[in-house]
């Protein structure tokens, strides 16, 4: 265990993709991974929840929960989990995860998003769990939290989390520019307009996020959605890029800058407590983890949250993510480790409701993945903060699962929205070139449904 490592912000951690041609080489080469190392050796178990310090109190409450599970596990089993603390293992320059499976040397336990899901279901990396689990705990799970995760009948990872997308804004910054609660937008030109209001030499309007990755692509999805947009139609599986939901959602961002209400790049490195305390942005597009890290390093900051506004005749749509506990099926002991990630997340005990339920009301904030554990946040009175009410009634109904695209499908939509956010590309040219991309890649693709 690195213990001198530090946990890089939740933005960064989400923005991952592992999208260099490195990974994209190693990732073909996932079936063949296993590791040389012994049996009897500690299981890894690799995530980016590093040790931190006590000014960072929400950091450091979500690193004990996982060395709290990990040594719960320890004290009754002889098979031993020992957790490796790697930063940014999910960045779209970091290719040490995808390689070191290709390298037989992948963690036998480990962290993802449903953005990178089918890289390592395709690749015949991940442990089925469904095995592990009783019916009673598979029903638990709503099906939009493990569908995701599931493929061929079989569950692969289990979520720890759901962690849907709203706009924040700083309220001083609202008062301070004559805004009130009754100018929150419910439409897209309506937040363009309030987000002029705001701008100041040093303050700008809204923030979306500028930097090519996944995260991007997680934050952007949403307002696709809204206008009845797809990048693959759930029906057919085939491309259905070029539309005009495309179009205005690749021009929401492109013209957010054009009109000069939201920056090119974001401020305070995307730490949106810091940026708000320090007065650089009013409003800005993220998820629920930033509750947390409110509470937890701006507890006294007056923020507040809404729904992400839609187009003119659009729909109210948020994106769900959430990271996901899975095992190496050619690890040291993919027993002992599918065992481990199903009561850690998975059991009907007392102890894996429990220790589910502290993670997304203490130690971190977040929507809970199953049903037992909303139950008991409700009794909790978790919901009862107004910031969890509006999420839980008002944002958490109209999510949609993050997708699960490979690697191709990803990059070709990061490529058409940073055509026009950053390079001022025109919508219409951006969306035809990224549909025929993804159709072309589509006319061979062979794996696990993109849906």
């Amino acid at each position: 265990m690195n213990g001198g490592l530090t946990l890089p912000s939740r933005r960064s951690v989400l923005r991952g993709g592992l999208a260099g041609a490195g990974a994209l080489a190693a990732a073909s080469a996932l079936g063949g991974c296993g590791s040389p190392a012994s049996r009897n050796d500690p299981l890894e178990f690799w995530n980016f929840y590093a040790p931190t310090t006590q000014s960072e109190p929400d950091l450091k409450a979500q690193n004990d929960w996982f060395m709290d599970a990990i040594g719960d596990w320890n004290k009754a089993n002889a098979q031993q989990i020992r957790p490796v603390f790697i930063p940014a293992y999910t960045e779209p320059t970091n290719t040490r995860l995808a390689t070191s499976f290709a390298s037989g040397a992948g963690p036998d336990i480990f962290l993802i998003s449903p953005g990178d899901f089918l890289r390592y279901y395709n690749g015949g990396a991940l442990q089925d769990l469904r095995p592990y689990m009783s019916q009673e705990a598979v029903d638990d799970f709503p099906d939009a939290t493990l569908s995701t995760r599931a493929a061929d009948g079989g569950i692969y990872a289990i979520p720890m989390e759901v962690e849907p997308l709203a706009m924040f804004y700083s309220r001083p910054a609202w008062e301070k520019a004559g805004l009130s609660e009754g100018d929150i937008p419910k439409t897209w030109e309506e937040m363009l307009n309030v987000a002029e209001k705001l701008v100041t030499p040093k303050q700008t309007g809204v923030v979306f996020e500028t930097t090519p990755g996944y995260y991007q692509n997680f934050l952007w999805y949403p307002w696709l959605w809204q206008g009845g947009g797809n990048v693959v139609d759930p029906q057919s599986q085939q491309a259905a890029f070029s539309s005009d939901a495309t179009v205005q959602a690749l021009n929401l961002f492109g013209d957010a800058i054009s009109r000069g209400v939201a920056p090119r790049t974001v401020p305070a490195g995307g730490d949106i407590p810091a940026a708000f305390q320090q007065g650089f942005a009013a409003m800005w597009e993220s998820g629920i983890y930033e509750v947390s890290a409110f509470n937890g390093r701006a507890p006294d900051f007056d923020y507040g949250v809404f729904p992400l506004p839609t187009p003119e005749g659009g729909r109210p749509r948020t994106c769900l993510g959430g990271w996901s506990f899975c095992v190496n099926s050619q690890g040291r002991n993919p027993d002992a480790a599918a065992r481990f990630v199903v009561e850690t997340l998975a059991s009907m005990s007392e102890k894996s409701i429990k220790r589910l339920t502290k993670w997304c009301s203490v130690a971190k904030t977040d929507m809970p993945p199953r049903k037992s554990v909303e139950r008991r946040m409700a009794q909790m009175g978790v919901f009862d903060d107004p910031v969890m009410r509006t999420f839980h009634e008002d944002i958490l109904p109209d999510g949609r699962p993050e997708p699960r695209y490979p690697p191709m499908l990803y990059k070709s939509v990061s490529n058409a929205i940073q055509g026009v956010q950053q390079a001022g590309g025109k919508a219409t040219d951006q969306a035809d070139v990224a549909h025929q991309a993804i159709e072309s890649f589509l006319t061979t693709y062979e794996g696990g449904s993109l849906i």
